[in-house]
């Protein structure tokens, strides 16, 4: 009836557009889209976690004690008898949980501060770039070992240690863009016509800033997996028993000198090609967003 909106082509129209974006995305990165294959399927064996986990991660089977890779138990068993697979599985869900959370959090805030300091400008701008500077000369794993130092180990002390560390990096990014942005001839002209900075940061800025930060949180999440598996290797992440790729490595390392193998090879090939995958999805988004590169990759 005239007046009232075709719902169903409107939806058809952007599950086409979303399609043609996926097809375009396979034919500019085939490499990252095998790595976003691989990101998906990792997402949801975390999220069916508790239903493809053959077994209890935390039960013990001291008739299994340290038995290698079987039918029965294919990636083996640890020093406690627990089944390596069902702890990789409910790490790698674990693990995730932090990453995730943790470059989410520190994105938000490193987002809101560049657009924020890059637009305003003034004293504001150089004693935020002051502050950005203390919080970068110190190396990330160094810091968020001094802060679960201060505060102690735990899982939201994790991601909060984790996601202060990505907050500088992501807001001289952002700020840089920022910049750049605030000086092209529309943001020139909304502020001609009397639009507030509010509206300004939020309507004519904020859009143009979004591209590069998706790139950064998708090269951050495997960066945060990494410091998430350092700091439960070195004890200050995940408390046991709860399973984490990190305190996995960290556990049978510490338990043995020289540990059986499977129990080193699996958790660490997880952690190896997940960030990998994360890498390669990150460089190919990158590729596939910049408009400088999409008449030469289509």
């Amino acid at each position: 009836m005239p007046g009232q909106r075709p719902e169903g082509n409107f939806t058809q129209r952007r599950f086409d557009s979303s399609l043609g974006m996926m097809a375009r995305f396979f034919r500019t990165s085939p490499i990252g889209a095998v790595a976003a294959g691989f990101l998906v399927f990792l997402v949801l064996v975390a999220v069916l976690a508790n239903i493809i986990a053959p077994n209890d991660p935390l039960e013990t089977f001291p008739s299994f004690f340290r038995k290698g890779p079987s039918l029965e138990r294919p990636m083996g068993n640890d020093h406690l008898g627990r089944d390596v697979l069902s702890r990789v599985i409910v790490g790698a869900r674990t693990s995730l949980y932090v990453a995730i959370l943790a470059v989410t959090i520190s994105k938000v805030v490193g987002f809101s501060w560049g657009v924020l300091t890059g637009y305003a400008g003034g004293k504001f701008d150089l004693i935020s770039q002051r502050f950005l500077d203390i919080l970068m000369s110190f190396p990330g794993i160094i810091l968020a070992m001094l802060l679960l130092v201060g505060v102690g180990s735990g899982l939201y002390t994790v991601i909060a240690a984790i996601a202060i560390t990505g907050v500088a990096g992501t807001t001289r990014v952002i700020r840089s863009v920022t910049l750049s942005v605030r000086e092209m001839e529309y943001v020139e002209a909304a502020r001609a016509l009397g639009a507030s900075p509010l509206r300004i940061m939020f309507v004519h800025i904020t859009p143009q800033c979004i591209a590069p930060l998706m790139v950064i949180a998708s090269v951050s999440l495997g960066g945060a997996i990494f410091a998430e598996a350092a700091l439960s290797f070195l004890g200050l992440g995940i408390p046991p028993p709860n399973p984490s790729l990190g305190n996995m490595l960290g556990g049978v390392l510490g338990d043995a000198f020289k540990p059986p193998w499977w129990l080193v090879f699996y958790p660490g090939m997880t952690i190896t090609f997940t960030i990998l995958a994360f890498n390669i999805f990150g460089d190919g988004l990158r590729d596939h967003l910049d408009p400088r590169l999409r008449g030469r990759l289509n």
